[in-house]
């Protein structure tokens, strides 16, 4: 565990019941005991039965109560009977942190052992990471070397998100000073791998699609090595962008031109001028209405979405998804403005099924599978094409040959059909190659 990380030896007591009388008993035989520094482990936040405080200040000192850092805002540092107490909050990720921010630092000056050096390196953020104004926040990273540059994907950034701990290949730290870091920006990123590792990272950005996360598991069992797929949901457009940028080494994407009704190609040519791509199928998906359980406002399609009863939640600009839902609008004559919720974004088809059944808005768009996935209701509008846009260069790569011969198996083709709304019989053949 992380205390014996730090060269010490842990004195673990049973876990205590929500009560002031029961806590504060603990606290004081540990304060009595032989130990030379007391971690109390959730009950630091300002909930109603968030006790820990409150009785630090009756029988000790409560030196900090907050700090300015996130995760780990509930922190606690006292002192009672002339041992330090550390408050440590109950999430996961904020319980992490704080022990490496305040009681590794400790443990070691304790034992006058040097703490270990930091392995750093220079990274460019694949998107916008904001921040809040007057706290550091410390941001767990994907990061993945796409030619000479090392590309980091923020992960989701709640405290009790226990899967960033095993994904991340490294942190952010944003100072207190910034409001955040803007899209393709230099920063230094502690890692948590050898630097060798991050050849194994595979970066994508662009649409998001629930196939990429099969595609994910899938790859590290054909090949038997630890390759990661770092994906940034940035909608379709933001994927060629990115392609053009040169930080990702592929893109979703599902661009409809409704001009003559293809996918992808008309885009590529607009927007990646001078790069070769390879342009590969992954699945036709079937796109359209999400509706809670039962459908109780009766919505039966798009017309639907202008009632004043319905609430609507959109997917961002430059999604595949949002301009065929546009698309979808023009051809009915109606104008986004006339639609309650038209403004209200999310960024994958999963966020917009949780709204839905959350009650935060009464329908989506957004595919099947993601309905499927949360048991809603779905109204079926079209079905679409999803591709790979991969530039030609990146062809030789040993992990993209290997996502290539992932998405041609048979087992993958398996997986995604039971997902369902999918049809990948033509995954990972060559729509074409594009030189604009």
């Amino acid at each position: 565990g992380l205390v014996r990380e730090a060269h010490a030896e842990p004195q673990i007591l049973d876990i205590i019941p929500d009560e002031e009388g029961a806590i504060r008993n603990v606290l004081l035989t540990a304060a009595d005991s032989d130990a030379d520094l007391i971690l109390i482990n959730a009950g630091s936040s300002a909930g109603s039965k968030d006790y820990t405080a409150g009785i630090l200040a009756q029988i000790g000192e409560v030196l900090v109560h907050g700090v300015a850092m996130m995760p780990g805002k509930p922190t606690i540092l006292a002192v009672v009977n002339g041992k330090p107490v550390i408050g440590i909050p109950g999430y996961p990720v904020s319980a992490i942190l704080s022990f490496e921010q305040f009681a590794m630092p400790l443990l070691l000056h304790i034992q006058g052992l040097m703490p270990p050096k930091d392995r750093s390196i220079k990274v460019r953020t694949s998107r916008a990471i904001p921040s809040k104004l007057g706290t550091e926040e410390f941001v767990r990273v994907n990061i993945g070397r796409v030619r000479e540059r090392c590309i980091a994907t923020p992960l989701p950034r709640s405290a009790g998100s226990i899967t960033t701990l095993t994904r991340a290949e490294g942190i952010i730290r944003i100072p207190p000073s910034l409001e955040g870091i803007g899209q393709d920006e230099e920063i230094e990123a502690g890692l948590l791998v050898d630097e060798e590792d991050l050849k194994n990272t595979i970066v994508v950005i662009g649409s998001h699609d629930i196939t990429i996360d099969v595609i994910a598991d899938e790859v590290r069992l054909a090949t038997g090595r630890n390759i990661r797929i770092s994906l940034g949901n940035v909608g379709s457009l933001g994927g060629l962008i990115a392609i053009k940028k040169g930080i990702c080494h592929f893109a979703g994407s599902h661009l409809l031109d409704t001009q003559t009704g293809q996918y992808n190609v008309s885009y590529i040519k607009r927007y990646l001028k001078g790069v070769k791509i390879s342009l590969f199928h992954l699945v036709l998906r079937e796109q359209g209405l999400i509706v809670q359980k039962n459908n109780p406002k009766g919505i039966g399609g798009i017309t639907d979405l202008t009632r004043g009863d319905v609430s609507y939640v959109n997917r961002q600009a430059g999604s595949g998804t949002r301009i065929l839902l546009d698309y979808n609008l023009a051809r009915q004559g109606i104008k986004p403005e006339s639609i309650k919720g038209y403004d209200h974004e999310e960024f994958t088809h999963m966020s917009v099924a949780v709204d839905v059944l959350s009650g935060a808005a009464d329908c989506g768009m957004a595919i099947y599978a993601a309905a499927k996935a949360l048991d809603l209701d779905f109204i079926p509008m079209d079905t679409e094409q999803y591709d790979l846009v991969i530039p030609s260069d990146f062809l030789d790569d040993p992990n993209i040959r290997a996502v290539l011969d992932t998405i041609r198996s048979q087992r993958f083709r398996d997986r995604v059909r039971e997902l369902g709304g999918y049809d990948p019989s033509k995954s990972g053949e060559l729509v074409m190659e594009i030189n604009p």
